[in-house]
């Protein structure tokens, strides 16, 4: 991106080329022409004020829920800002997701806007304030490289925002922080209250979480189809991000996290996004990926594959041990259950499956102790389920009687996801079991008659991933 520049070349049309100052050697001064001309020859920009986003009223019914729990204050929810690269090119915007959840401005928000709760008599004053776009009139428009519509194409007007979202809007220049505001992430209680506002989901949420699932299955698919060519390349963990990302780009608005494709040992690493590794038939791939779609939420779905299409024995009885644990997870959740159930259910599976492998110096209910166990846990380190929506780890900031040790609810939606892992180095296990790893993990949507598995279309036993691989072989 050679030409996104940070210094702002003429502020105006009256400053003769000869007196502008520049401050990088990539910069070089307009001549007085191109100042004198720059501004004319344009044709008109009619605008037809868009219709009102479907997510509108379900972001105004949670506004109303944070207008009321904060009677008489100031609330203040930044969409944050550019965050720099490597000198003059940043990375690609994402709004701050309670923002987004806030004002259903999502893929399309503009960076540096703002939305404040002004307290009135019985509520809030809801003002999203913006940068609007600069007239073609003003240096703006061409100088400035973060900002300028010569540069980045065009941006939203007041108006049109206001229409969109069902919002009154304002220009950004006309915010002023005041004494005594509840800033995000700078207030604790308003950081709080938004994040677990967020812990039950909306039916335009749930619907969204179903398009991020099934764009992330096609991926998947994709995946399967490319092995004989990922097989081939030299760094065939890359060549699966790539091909998850083309799907991810074109079906949605890119990945909800960073791709990890971990093929042999690289599966033992619960985070390992380097992907720079062969993909080696005989081995197991772990792929850990999601789709963002353009409302900014994400699916969160792991599978692990056998490279040569087929598993191994032992692979096959570790696979199978971890599905039976996702099982039992699923099993458990249910209304009014702990959401700590939830894991509680897959590592018992756990402990009972690697004692009788012989693998713990303990007995399976000594390592299921919570004070003196958890021999176990060497082989699933992780948890086994999180909260999943705009954000892959979503309400996180939520209070622990609220997450952990809250109850499941009808709305919520989390992830499934046991493992096991044992080190390439890991002298503990016989020299069979060293250099596995897998995980299953599916997205899991909580109704009023119990879970649903919204990933449940992508193959998840031993049998069906084996019959995945060979469909797309024959």
């Amino acid at each position: 991106m050679s030409t996104d520049e940070r210094d702002t070349i003429p502020t105006s049309t009256d400053v003769p080329a000869a007196e502008q100052a520049t401050t990088t050697n990539r910069k070089q001064p307009f001549p007085q022409g191109f100042l004198d001309t720059i501004s004319t020859g344009w044709a008109e920009r009619p605008e037809s004020l868009p219709p009102q986003r479907a997510q509108a009223p379900y972001a105004a019914a949670r506004r109303d829920k944070v207008s009321a729990a904060f009677p008489g204050a100031r609330l203040v929810i930044p969409a944050g800002s550019y965050k720099q690269r490597s000198n003059d090119t940043d990375y690609p915007f994402r709004a701050h997701s309670a923002f987004a959840h806030l004002t259903g401005w999502s893929a399309d928000a503009v960076p540096d806007s703002v939305l404040v709760f002004e307290p009135i008599e019985g509520g809030h004053e809801v003002t999203l304030y913006l940068r609007e776009r600069a007239d073609r009139t003003t240096a703006e428009f061409y100088s400035d490289a973060t900002i300028g519509e010569f540069w980045i194409g065009p941006r939203p007007s007041l108006e049109g925002v206001a229409s969109d979202l069902g919002l009154a809007t304002a220009h950004v220049d006309a915010f002023a922080a005041s004494e005594g505001d509840l800033v995000l992430d700078e207030d604790e209680g308003l950081t709080r209250f938004v994040s677990e506002l967020r812990l039950v989901k909306d039916p335009y949420e749930i619907a969204q979480m179903q398009l991020a699932v099934d764009a992330t299955a096609r991926g998947f698919d994709d995946i399967v189809a490319e092995l004989p060519r990922i097989i081939d390349t030299p760094r065939g963990e890359r060549a699966i991000e790539g091909v998850f990302h083309l799907r991810a780009r074109t079906d949605g608005n890119g990945e909800g996290y960073d791709t990890i494709a971990a093929s042999g040992p690289h599966a033992c690493y619960l985070h390992w996004t380097r992907n720079d590794g062969a993909v080696v038939p005989g081995d197991l791939v772990l792929i850990d990926a999601g789709v963002e779609v353009d409302s900014l939420y994400t699916a969160d779905i792991t599978r692990t594959l056998p490279v040569s299409g087929t598993f191994t024995p032992i692979q096959r009885a570790i696979y199978e041990t971890v599905r039976e644990a996702a099982d039992a997870a699923f099993a458990a959740a249910r209304p009014g259950v702990k959401f700590r159930a939830v894991h509680e259910a897959a590592m018992a599976v756990i402990a009972a499956r690697v004692a009788e492998w012989g693998l713990l110096p303990v007995s399976a209910d000594e390592a299921l102790d919570a004070d003196r166990g958890g021999q176990h846990r060497r082989y699933m380190v992780h948890g086994t389920s999180h909260h999943l929506g705009i954000d892959v780890h979503d309400c996180a900031q939520a209070r622990r009687e609220m997450y952990y040790d809250g109850e499941l609810a009808p709305g919520m939606v989390f992830t499934i996801e046991p493992g096991l892992y044992f080190q390439i180095d890991d002298l503990t296990v016989p020299e069979e079991y060293r250099g596995i790893g897998v995980r299953i993990e599916d997205d899991i949507l909580m109704t009023e008659e119990g879970p649903v598995n919204l990933s449940a279309g992508i193959p998840r036993t031993a049998d069906e991933v084996e019959a995945w691989i060979a469909g797309t072989r024959a």
